[in-house]
């Protein structure tokens, strides 16, 4: 074939392809548009986002490592800034997202509610400091391989992905749209640990290793708790209605107490109850509750 004979028929091909894809029938279910003009969630303004506030949270940790106490509060400060101006647009972004106003109407309404949600969020800091610093000396005390709790800050997949969900979650408490999801999906991507954000966890969660751990969204988990790598905290089905959807929001995942300890590859399903203290072995699967205390291995029980 020619050059000009290439071209042609190059150039036939993709104006037959853009015909398809304009079409309503091919774009109408994957097709957005965000309203009022205003631009999807950035990644790269949340990743930022994210790193600052572990600056906030893990001072001399993250950031720079020149943090002293005598210029702790004008480092923290200025964090704080950028992210109240950072997060402000993304909370609106998401809002945006899911804004029921017609796009042809003028609407201030995401706005207000983006600048209200950044600083109840913004006031939940140092409550959240408190709990990862638990989560890290969870993970301290419970690896014998962990040589101090800087270490677990820096190296553990486990705090990392806390970090995230914790973060995640008060924005989802806010019911802030899409970007608890994100942040959520951003540990998941570096860690293999995937927690949704509705799901509450006490303080001191340790997930060892963490690879293919999997905590649905309404699961409630206690204080203390530690479980492996490819734990699935998971759905055992998914109620419809009459006509056939699925059912949104309602409990179906697992509720696990305090100082539970669950071993690598178990699967606990559905709305089940794992009372406190129990220790669950490794490969199992639960689908009923288990009382306080109760010792379950693999082939023993």
């Amino acid at each position: 074939m020619g050059e000009q004979s290439f071209n042609n028929a190059k150039y036939n091909m993709i104006n037959g392809v853009i015909d398809e894809l304009i079409k309503p029938e091919s774009y109408k279910q994957v097709f957005h548009q965000s309203n009022h003009d205003t631009p999807m969630p950035s990644i790269i303004d949340l990743t930022e986002i994210m790193r600052s506030l572990k600056t906030v949270i893990f001072p001399g940790s993250f950031g720079i490592s020149e943090v002293t106490p005598e210029n702790l509060k004008y480092y923290i400060g200025t964090n704080l800034d950028k992210i109240s101006h950072l997060l402000t647009e993304q909370i609106k972004r998401g809002y945006c997202f899911s804004c029921d106003v017609p796009a042809e109407s003028k609407c201030n309404k995401c706005e207000s509610k983006a600048q209200r949600a950044m600083l109840k969020f913004i006031e939940q800091l140092p409550r959240l400091r408190y709990l990862l610093s638990r989560d890290v000396n969870s993970a301290y005390i419970g690896d014998p391989a962990a040589k101090n709790p800087g270490e677990t800050i820096f190296c553990y997949p486990s705090i990392i992905a806390l970090i995230h969900h914790r973060i995640a979650h008060e924005l989802f408490l806010l019911e802030v749209p899409i970007i608890p999801r994100i942040i959520s999906e951003m540990a998941h991507s570096k860690t293999g640990i995937d927690i949704h954000p509705g799901a509450v966890i006490g303080e001191g969660m340790f997930i060892d290793h963490g690879t293919g751990t999997v905590i649905g969204e309404t699961c409630i988990i206690g204080k203390n708790v530690r479980i492996y790598h490819g734990v699935t905290l998971g759905a055992k089905s998914f109620p419809k209605d009459e006509e056939g959807n699925l059912l949104k929001g309602l409990p179906r995942h697992p509720l696990v107490k305090d100082d539970v300890v669950i071993y690598a590859g178990t699967t606990v399903l559905g709305r089940v109850t794992i009372g406190k203290g129990t220790v669950i072995g490794g490969n199992m699967w639960i689908t009923q509750d288990v009382e306080d205390g109760v010792r379950l291995m693999p082939g023993k029980n």
